[in-house]
């Protein structure tokens, strides 16, 4: 019954994942903690963290670590299959209909309009995200809530990725470097 569960809550992910990674976390967010609560905000939040350190898509990797975490290896072939299964079927009839259809109007004009949807989702995920990062347990949105040293690994970090181009290894590495700096002065 779990690897259905499994199964199913992923491919809906799959299924309506436009967009990409980032715009999934939404998705993936109500399935796995509002839905089932297979894990809670935090693990959430560190289930993100750990799927964008690891090689491959974050839902997929979101995906298998549920699944091993609910149900073993089992349960992370299940929903890694109910993850890719859409995109799969999905984009092989896509390329097929783009192909033949890639110069029409109508479709051009429905491509476009996904475009605004797809920014929305990817910012609510990155405003979540932002909101457990940076402020405590159990408080409101004020300065004196605010993790003050993981808010300036942030700066830091945004200011080396957008303006300095920095590696962004490079730059994972110096924060979490830079975090156990701030946790031995505390």
């Amino acid at each position: 019954m779990i690897y259905i569960q499994l199964f199913l809550s992923f491919l809906q992910v799959g299924l309506f994942s436009f967009g990409g990674g980032y715009a999934a976390l939404p998705l993936i967010q109500s399935q796995i903690v509002d839905a089932h609560r297979w894990l809670d905000v935090k693990e959430f939040t560190d289930l993100i963290t750990l799927s964008q350190m690891t090689p491959g898509p974050i839902a997929i990797n979101s995906a298998t670590f549920v699944g091993i975490k609910v149900a073993g290896v089992p349960g992370a072939l299940a929903a890694t299959l109910g993850n890719i299964l859409p995109s799969c079927i999905i984009v092989t009839a896509i390329a097929k209909l783009y192909l033949k259809y890639r110069k029409l109007d109508l479709l051009q004009g429905v491509l476009k309009s996904l475009r605004p949807a797809v920014v929305a989702l990817i910012a609510s995920a990155g405003v979540s995200i932002l909101k457990n990062a940076f402020l405590e347990a159990g408080s409101v949105l004020s300065v004196t809530g605010i993790n003050i040293p993981l808010f300036v690994i942030f700066l830091i970090c945004l200011i080396l990725l957008c303006w300095k181009k920095w590696n962004p290894i490079i730059v994972m590495l110096l924060a979490g470097i830079l975090n156990v700096i701030f946790c031995y002065v505390k």
